[in-house]
């Protein structure tokens, strides 16, 4: 697996959350939480089981509304906005358990995010590009979801969200589930969004070596809070602190 290629602009934000608190009937999972991405910039989003991470992610892509703090697409405040207009602005999730149709095939599950997203506005045929990124997913186009292998539902939910060519994409655990030798092929997918199509992604993972390496920066949430942050490449070579962040022994 490469390490990443740092192509994020100095200047400019995809993604700007501010003092964010977010959670469930007004009581807070996450505090006082603060993160960015960059045009084009990998960020990973790490900590424990029950640190906030998903409550983060659906915040962020309209799902649950913030109890206060700003969150901005592009220099625009859209906190509180729901799903399906954060999607027309070019935001993309894949959820933890992929969402997927059983019953509808490969094909008809990217022609069907297509027709509902915003590739349409942008020049290209998307359908055609993603399968030439993720050529494992031509090979199946004709089966139905509910018959692939956990690995290539994984990758269909990343290449349904992918073909709508979106401007920030959020993935919550990618990993979940699948053997640690399949996540080293899935993962760099990631990375390919921002090189290729000049995607921002902001994504949970629980593989922390396998996720810093693909990323150009990361956060570190614990019981809520961001506890460390830094290039990715920095955090790799500082894994005591990043191991006692995780237990929530030190604070950012």
């Amino acid at each position: 697996m490469r390490a990443p290629a740092s192509n994020a602009s100095t200047s400019g934000h995809a993604l700007a959350v501010r003092d964010l608190h977010a959670g469930y009937r007004g009581v807070p999972v996450v505090r006082d939480l603060t993160l960015e991405v960059r045009p084009g910039e990998v960020v990973a989003l790490l900590g424990p089981n029950g640190a906030g991470k998903t409550t983060t992610l659906e915040t962020i892509a309209g799902l649950n509304r913030p109890i206060s703090g700003t969150v901005e697409l592009s220099g625009e405040n859209v906190g509180g906005k729901p799903a399906h207009v954060l999607a027309r602005r070019g935001l993309a999730l894949v959820p933890e358990g992929r969402a997927l149709f059983p019953g509808l095939t490969v094909h008809e599950h990217l022609r069907l995010a297509v027709r509902r997203g915003t590739a349409g506005t942008r020049a290209g045929r998307p359908e055609e590009e993603l399968l030439e990124m993720l050529p494992e997913l031509r090979k199946c186009l004709g089966r139905k979801a509910g018959l692939l292998s956990g690995g290539e539902q994984q990758m269909l939910a990343v290449g349904r969200a992918l073909v709508t060519r979106p401007r920030l994409l959020l993935v919550d655990e990618m990993s979940l589930g699948l053997a640690p030798v399949i996540v080293e092929r899935l993962l760099p997918i990631l990375r390919r969004a921002a090189d290729d199509l000049d995607t921002s992604v902001l994504f949970v993972e629980q593989h922390v070596a396998l996720a810093l390496e693909i990323s150009d920066r990361a956060y570190v949430l614990t019981h809520g809070r961001i506890r460390l942050q830094g290039a990715a490449a920095e955090l790799r070579e500082r894994r005591e602190l990043l191991a006692a962040s995780y237990l929530g022994e030190t604070a950012a």
